[in-house]
């Protein structure tokens, strides 16, 4: 058994939204490096911690975690396609194995995964499908959102099970950092967006392509200084960044939901990602974390964070 973890931003602006192209570079370097990591690794099993944007899970089910036993890319922005390759059984006995832990979760033989999985699978590994893979959902955008401590409470168990498979397995965490992307709150919106957030499983192509285009206004005001979106928070996100390479994960359990979002924008939320993925590879013992790249780009309206880590060898 050997355990890594790579946790990155995603950001389906990226081949949509122009921004500086030092920048831009430096980003598609990290990730392309990280790839041929991936690829010498050859991981036998990846997993996924990742939220969705209300693409493929709404209010009508939304459970605070969910494991997909069976699941495609919606493709939304052009990110992926097809089938998932995950591994039902494995995904199964997951399940198991974290009720005996008293972890509910909910399960699905039809996910829709979005872009938040999908992205980081495509860069590093080209397709959706080129590993076995299971994915984890996070709810990190219909409030009421689990609890930081019921989140590490997830990781730690996935860590325990991964741990028990002896495989290569590849802990991912896509998600964060700060960022406000244009998401309603079913409390304020007005009924014909809230049915949308309850249930809006077959969005049409051109509503899917309005909702695109307006996430991509929505930076490009940011960038210029305009619009609502709350600004980037770069010191708030590479704080939290240090906190996870040291293993402090209990540092957000009594910020509000209402606190976090003040300051790292409603997506902020999505940190919670990473808190499952370090703290699922901290369940199996000490590790060494290495922060590779951050940047808060607006016009991407993403705090831009990659960061990787594995197991301390040298640990007493």
């Amino acid at each position: 058994m050997t355990l890594k973890l790579i946790c990155a931003s995603h950001t389906p602006l990226m081949d949509h939204v122009e921004t500086d192209p030092k920048v831009d570079a430096n980003v598609r370097a990290h990730f392309s490096d990280l790839a041929k990591t991936v690829r010498d690794y050859d991981p036998e099993l990846i997993i996924i911690f990742s939220p969705d944007h209300f693409r493929g899970v709404f209010y009508d089910i939304l459970p605070p975690f969910t494991i997909g036993v069976r699941a495609s890319a919606i493709g939304d922005y052009g990110i992926g396609s097809g089938a998932y390759n995950v591994p039902e059984d494995m995904a199964v006995d997951c399940i198991r194995t974290l009720f005996q832990q008293d972890i509910d979760v909910g399960m699905s033989y039809r996910f829709r995964a979005d872009h938040g999985f999908s992205q980081l699978l495509v860069l590093l590994g080209e397709t959706v499908d080129r590993y076995p893979v299971i994915p984890i959902h996070i709810n990190c955008a219909g409030p009421p959102l689990p609890p930081f401590r019921r989140v590490r409470k997830l990781g730690e168990a996935i860590g325990k099970w991964a741990a028990m498979q002896n495989k290569r397995v590849l802990i991912l965490g896509s998600g964060g950092l700060s960022h406000d992307p244009p998401i309603p709150n079913l409390k304020t919106a007005p009924p014909q967006v809230a049915e949308k957030l309850i249930a809006n499983h077959n969005p049409s192509p051109e509503e899917m392509r309005a909702r695109e285009e307006q996430n991509f206004e929505t930076a490009r005001a940011l960038a210029r200084g305009e619009g609502d979106a709350l600004p980037l928070s770069p010191e708030w996100d590479q704080d939290f960044m240090a906190h996870m390479a040291k293993g402090e994960f209990g540092y957000l359990d009594d910020v509000t939901e209402e606190e976090l979002t003040g300051v790292a924008g409603c997506g902020g939320h999505e940190v919670r990602t990473w808190v499952a993925a370090y703290a699922a590879l901290a369940a199996v013992g000490p590790y060494q974390s290495d922060t590779l790249f951050y940047h808060d780009i607006a016009e991407w309206n993403a705090g831009m964070g990659i960061a990787k880590a594995e197991p301390n060898t040298q640990a007493a």
